[in-house]
């Protein structure tokens, strides 16, 4: 086999100020966000699954603003019309017995598209989204459209169990479960909200500029077939992976699966790296069909990126869970000092401290260094006077 191309430093490098710019907006989503550029690098979809407020919509947004491409934007109902998305009929030309839309600035002729609550349109607009994500086209009138899409985004609050919604959601590669963040994660969420409500107020917001181009990403869909070469070992590896996921009663069709190979191939491009590793195969955690799913892929998944990342922990590019080591530690200073400040806490109180700590110790576990170990005995020892006191005897 021959040698994966050269990655592109300079595209990687702009993907990963991307990264870090949206890792400064939000907490805890790291996972996510890593997610979104590994999409549009490898031309694939994904949809955001979670209740409202957990920053679906704004993750989408902000992403948006960083890549210097044409940006179309919808909230879906079962009300919303084809002219909504596709443009209006051009009347003129409609006079003239000729039926076609005028998209300019619409669906058809955008980049990058992000469809909030996407399950809850109708058939028509269906049909027609169905047409643009497989082959990048869009019927007006009598003539095919070339649509320039690099990666549609969608968001819902539920996963849909109509079968007349399975073929587009089929359509998105990548499915995200964005939820509400743990309790050791309030502090910083409480500082970065302020921060960006600030940022809103004083307009400092607007000044966030494009730090990839959308030139640069179709350019490399062009030539994207050159990075799709791997080892032995790594497909023989991932081919354990699809099997014992289908053991599991998890369908993962064989199209999807060459097309999982994309996302692998798109990962490493960001790392500027020749090849994907076994840590890329922590796409798969986000290949459910229903929300049920996750809990498996996880303990199928996570055991192989582990393992590769205790051999290579200078790769290490999240924790789980998302939560860096400092502000997991900033976290525990504060419990420690509320439970050794002598104030009489509620039964309540000291329940949620409870939860934190065990939280904090299985985070921690999964950092797996010296400073975490030192800690996770210290957490031990907070639980052990815990458990001892009045409150819980």
């Amino acid at each position: 086999m021959s040698a994966p191309p050269s990655p592109n430093p300079a595209l990687a490098v702009r993907l990963q100020e991307a990264a870090r710019v949206m890792e400064q907006h939000f907490l805890d989503k790291q996972e996510i966000i890593r997610l979104l550029l590994i999409s549009a690098v490898a031309g694939e979809h994904m949809v955001l699954v979670g209740p409202p407020g957990t920053a679906k919509s704004a993750l989408v947004r902000l992403f948006a603003r960083l890549v210097d491409a044409k940006y179309f934007e919808y909230l879906l109902t079962r009300f919303t019309e084809p002219n909504e998305l596709f443009g209006p009929v051009d009347i003129r030309a409609f006079r003239e017995g000729v039926y076609t839309r005028r998209t300019e600035t619409m669906l058809p002729e955008a980049e990058i598209v992000f469809l909030d609550e996407i399950f809850k349109s109708n058939s028509a607009i269906l049909n027609s989204l169905l047409t643009i994500v497989n082959e990048r086209t869009f019927s007006n009138g009598s003539k095919q459209m070339k649509v320039p899409l690099l990666s549609m985004f969608a968001a819902s609050n539920e996963v849909p169990n109509d079968d007349n919604l399975a073929a587009i959601f089929d359509r998105f590669l990548i499915r995200v479960v964005s939820d509400n963040l743990d309790s050791y994660h309030f502090h910083n969420l409480v500082a970065k909200g302020l921060a960006t409500e600030t940022a809103k107020i004083t307009g400092r917001e607007s000044e966030l500029r494009p730090v990839v181009s959308a030139r640069d990403i179709h350019e490399l869909h062009r030539r994207f077939d050159a990075h799709m070469k791997f080892g032995e070992d790594f497909l023989s590896k991932y081919k354990g992976l699809i099997f014992q996921i289908r053991s599991e009663g998890i369908s993962v069709s064989d199209r999807r699966v060459v097309k999982l190979l994309k996302l692998f191939a798109a990962s490493a491009v960001v790392d500027g790296r020749q090849e994907p590793s076994d840590a890329d195969f922590f796409i798969l955690k986000h290949i459910w069909n229903n929300l049920d799913q996750t809990e498996i892929l996880e303990e199928i998944v996570s055991p192989v990126v582990d393992r590769y990342y205790r051999d290579h922990p200078e790769e290490r590019r999240f924790s789980a869970g998302g939560a860096g080591l400092d502000e997991i530690l900033a976290e525990l200073g504060l419990i420690r000092e509320l439970l050794t400040s002598g104030a009489e806490l509620s039964d309540i109180q000291l329940f949620s401290q409870l939860k934190n700590l065990n939280e904090i110790k299985a985070a921690l576990q999964a950092v797996d260094n010296d400073t975490a170990r030192r800690m996770t005995g210290e957490i031990d020892a907070l639980l052990e006077n815990l458990l001892a006191s009045s409150k819980f005897g």
